[in-house]
């Protein structure tokens, strides 16, 4: 209990500090948060004007920021300069295409990721561990733009077996529905899935070769353990430890959108949101999705150092 008020104690400065350092990153960055009125001829100098003093951009930077993270924390997240709706439901409203494709990525990338890495591990310098790491090397290697556009060519323009635009109005009601859901979602789970198996399984591969000399597998091995007992029981959650900081680190990707996919494939999620607002200047919007993803990374590492006093309770006594 003491180690995990120790971690949430340290963690809340983390975050006052990751919310001072996006606010100054915004308010001192170049150009005029709402520069994008001037070329609204309906909107007049005074209109502007009274639009900063509502906004309270007219007040001292300090008195911005305190404002500004008091709402945010009560989740009044502003509006958004370019669509001119509440940025929280704008947010939402982008949630579920990134979850359903780049969060079962995500999680078929684990579950591929962890059989072949420990397979890989324990058949070291096999024809099957050559050929695994081989094909590793080339999934974490191609970038995802380019894997994107290879497979939407083969797939969707010479074969047109899958479409290459993503159709955000589908609705799943019925089975042609569900059928043409998976379709559309098929070549970017796809691509996001072989990147995080590649990359994860390489890791938990590397974890598990210095888990297997310890004098606690060899023990496990002599006393008669069959192979997959060893490897369950005595390797794999030792080898857990090291991996479970890049699942912790990757794990807000899948909340915040994988921003190139998205945009090869036209999807409608947070990522596109967060390019695009950039792009026209629509401060609010960018400074929540940043902001949430700042405190995403926060709360998964935290997770992820009570994961290591679970998996290895020695941990809770030398911190």
């Amino acid at each position: 209990m003491r180690y995990l008020f120790t971690r949430v104690m340290v963690s809340i400065p983390t975050l006052v500090a990751v919310s001072v350092f996006i606010y100054l990153l915004m308010a001192l960055s170049p150009g005029d948060p709402l520069s994008q009125f001037a070329m609204n001829p309906a909107i007049t100098a005074e209109v502007r004007e009274n639009i900063r003093r509502s906004l309270g951009l007219d007040k001292p930077l300090y008195l911005r920021y305190l404002k500004w993270a008091w709402a945010f924390a009560q989740g009044d997240w502003s509006w958004s300069f370019m669509s001119r709706t509440p940025v929280r439901s704008l947010i939402l409203q982008r949630f579920g295409p990134t979850v359903s494709i780049v969060g079962v990525a995500y999680v078929v990338g684990i579950l591929l990721a962890f059989p072949l890495g420990v397979l890989s591990a324990i058949k070291r310098y096999s024809l099957f561990d050559q050929i695994a790491t081989f094909l590793a090397f080339m999934g974490f290697s191609l970038p995802t733009f380019f894997s994107g556009m290879m497979i939407m060519m083969f797939f969707s323009i010479r074969l047109g077996w899958l479409p290459y635009i993503y159709d955000s109005t589908i609705r799943v009601v019925d089975w042609p529905s569900l059928v043409a859901q998976i379709k559309q979602s098929i070549m970017p789970m796809s691509v996001l899935g072989i990147w995080q198996t590649a990359t994860m399984m390489r890791y938990v591969r590397s974890a598990t070769l210095d888990v297997l000399p310890q004098d606690y597998v060899r023990t496990a091995r002599s006393k008669g353990l069959t192979e997959v007992l060893v490897s369950t029981r005595h390797v794999l959650r030792n080898a857990l430890i090291p991996v479970v900081t890049l699942i912790a680190l990757q794990l807000p990707v899948v909340f915040t959108g994988a921003l190139i996919t998205e945009q090869v494939f036209s999807i409608p999620g947070i990522g596109s949101l967060l390019i695009k607002s950039i792009y026209y200047g629509d401060v609010p919007v960018v400074m929540a999705i940043t902001m949430v993803f700042g405190i995403m990374v926060v709360v998964f590492n935290l997770l992820a150092d009570i994961l290591y006093a679970w998996l290895d309770p020695r941990i809770r006594y030398t911190r």
